[in-house]
């Protein structure tokens, strides 16, 4: 499921932080689920870069995009995309704040529970990984360890989430939906639970900004 109406469908990923590092002795030779359950419990935010490859079931050729974001759980993230295109999705943690500096438009909706199985919930989930999702342990391969979830819900908009740790870090996700199309995310120069500016999750659209949807409290 996207967070984003254009090119880019899905979001989301992160990293275990500071307060694992004392774990993170241990979690080397921990299976996929463990490593993640000890990711999810520890980095309660983050911030860091990613790079993202769609790729289609028709074979078309992949759509590449990349940026940066950081997150704070639950539901309050920045997560921006530098290329092909700028693009900026914003959760303050009940709104939903997607800018198109192109076209200057900006789409507003409740965040309410659309994250619950999601792969987003992954990042900016409230953490109760085994109420959205079924966890597996999905082996080791790309000198990495996996964790396989499957959503719970039928219309979270994807069939299968693999998510790829190391060392009790978050470093990859992949993930395919109902239409075949795969999402692969990489992680990069991640920090765990950084010192966040107060104002890093709210948004302000700009001015003369064409603003779409339909949210209590969101004047045009």
């Amino acid at each position: 499921m996207s967070l984003v109406s254009k090119a880019v469908p899905v979001l989301m990923r992160g990293l275990a932080g500071a307060a694992l590092a004392a774990a993170a002795l241990t979690a080397v030779a921990a299976d996929g689920v463990a490593q993640l359950r000890a990711f999810v419990d520890g980095a309660r935010s983050a911030e860091g870069e990613f790079e993202q490859v769609v790729t289609a079931q028709s074979g078309r050729r992949p759509q590449e995009a990349s940026g940066s974001f950081a997150y704070a759980r639950p539901g309050r993230f920045h997560w921006i995309y530098d290329r092909p295109y700028r693009q900026e999705l914003v959760g303050d943690g009940k709104v939903l704040w997607s800018w198109d500096p192109d076209l200057n438009q900006v789409t507003v909706r409740e965040i309410g529970d659309a994250l619950g199985a999601t792969p987003a919930a992954i990042l900016f989930g409230s953490g109760a990984l085994d109420d959205s999702f079924e966890l597996a342990d999905g082996g080791e391969h790309d000198g990495l360890a996996w964790a396989e979830a499957r959503p719970k819900q039928t219309e979270s908009g994807f069939e299968s989430l693999r998510i790829g740790l190391a060392d009790g870090q978050l470093r990859r996700m992949e993930m395919r939906d109902h239409f075949g199309q795969t999402t692969v995310i990489r992680f990069t120069r991640l920090r765990a639970n950084p010192a966040l500016a107060a104002d890093r999750f709210s948004f302000k659209p700009p001015a003369g900004a064409d603003i779409i949807g339909d949210v209590p409290g969101i004047t045009r």
